[in-house]
């Protein structure tokens, strides 16, 4: 009954641990979750003040697919002044998340036939993206002494005639990994001379620790011509459950092509969310974004600290987001049986590096209170001692 399309898609094991860990909680147990990958703080007020005025406004038709002009204007000023990169109206579209923006445009560029580069560990919906539109997936791997970056030596030897597209995610989910302006400008020139788009995901572009963030757009003019920039509100000011997310690019094609797909399955994001993502995109939220920001990073040395000092465990000190990567090599060779185990004897839920094409790891997120983190860190502790027995 089903499609051959449809069942190569397999469900989300980041959100499939989260909703077990959630049921389980329901059920009186003492879960500790650190699976979800959403900040635990409020959207910030200026943010709701905004989507209630428009409510009472009364924006609440349908509007333009790709968003209304003041949002998309938003969206150009902000990539701008922080990014140093101009669009024009044309070259920006306004999707339901992140997510729907490489739905629609893996959908508008993928077919049989053609190979996307995706360095492992990755985020978990690229591959089932691509799978799903008919491509072939090459994986890099990497690991932790490189930093969890490929080398240009890595996607040269990666790239074929059939290559459509290279993934890149900085900062990285799961690893909190970002390129530098000079990294991204030496793999810019290795696809210097093809026509390879890049999709680059810069979700996590605000939660920046150490060093600068470079949007690999903005490296040469080589890169911005072949790049698609895909970002959003979910992770900088705690929007997940609004769903905004946008692309931008500079061949209009894409663009054009992604808005003609989404006329025809969901019409316009939500209306209101367009005019309160206007505040989380124009500055009016700088100082919330500042304060999640350092409260990251405050946890952040305190779990890479406190892993570091778990025996048979390591991490390296991410430079972005707010997750670790925890090396489970020298415990265990299965992270989803760890995971699996871990839930089952100390209540605590993380996700399994496979699910992230990356085994003997697992994901930790430190978007929760630091108290919890302290105790969840502690019962890890006691479970890899009965491991190592």
């Amino acid at each position: 009954m089903l499609t051959n399309r449809i069942n190569t898609l397999s469900e989300s094991i980041t959100i499939a641990i989260s909703t077990l860990a959630q049921e389980l909680k329901a059920q009186g147990k003492d879960i500790l979750s650190f699976s979800a990958g959403e900040p635990d703080f409020d959207t910030p007020q200026v943010i709701k003040n905004a989507a209630i005025d428009a409510i009472n406004k009364g924006f609440t038709k349908y509007t333009a697919v790709d968003g209304v002009p003041s949002l998309k204007a938003a969206v150009a000023l902000k990539l701008k002044r922080d990014n140093g990169l101009t669009y024009a109206p044309n070259q920006i579209i306004v999707n339901n998340g992140a997510k729907h923006s490489l739905f629609n445009l893996f959908a508008a560029t993928i077919q049989k036939g053609d190979e996307v580069i995706i360095p492992a560990p990755y985020w978990v919906t690229y591959p089932e993206l691509v799978l799903y539109h008919g491509g072939t997936v090459v994986e890099i791997e990497t690991l932790d002494d490189s930093g969890f970056k490929i080398t240009p030596e890595q996607l040269k030897q990666a790239l074929t005639p059939k290559t459509k597209m290279l993934v890149l995610t900085s900062p990285s989910n799961p690893t909190g990994s970002v390129y530098s302006k000079e990294e991204l400008t030496a793999l810019g020139k290795i696809l210097e001379g093809t026509s390879v788009i890049v999709a680059s995901d810069e979700m996590y572009e605000k939660l920046i620790y150490t060093g600068a963030f470079t949007s690999a757009a903005a490296v040469s003019e080589d890169m911005f011509k072949r790049t698609v920039t895909i970002n959003g509100l979910s992770k900088s000011v705690a929007m997940t459950g609004w769903r905004f997310g946008y692309m931008a690019a500079y061949d209009t094609e894409i663009v054009q092509a992604t808005k003609k797909l989404q006329s025809q399955s969901t019409s316009n994001i939500n209306s209101i969310t367009q005019y309160a993502a206007i505040a989380g995109l124009n500055g009016s939220a700088d100082e919330d974004i500042e304060m999640m920001r350092q409260e990251f990073l405050k946890r952040r040395d305190e779990a890479v600290k406190l892993f570091n000092e778990v025996d048979g465990l390591s991490v390296l000190k991410p430079d972005g987001a707010f997750y670790l990567f925890v090396n489970i090599k020298e415990v265990s060779n299965d992270s989803l049986k760890f995971c699996k185990d871990l839930l089952s004897e100390q209540e605590v839920a993380v996700v399994p590096g496979v699910g992230f094409g990356s085994e003997g790891y697992f994901r930790f997120s430190f978007a929760t209170d630091i108290e919890s983190i302290r105790i969840g860190i502690k019962r890890i502790e006691e479970f890899v001692k009965g491991l190592k027995k």
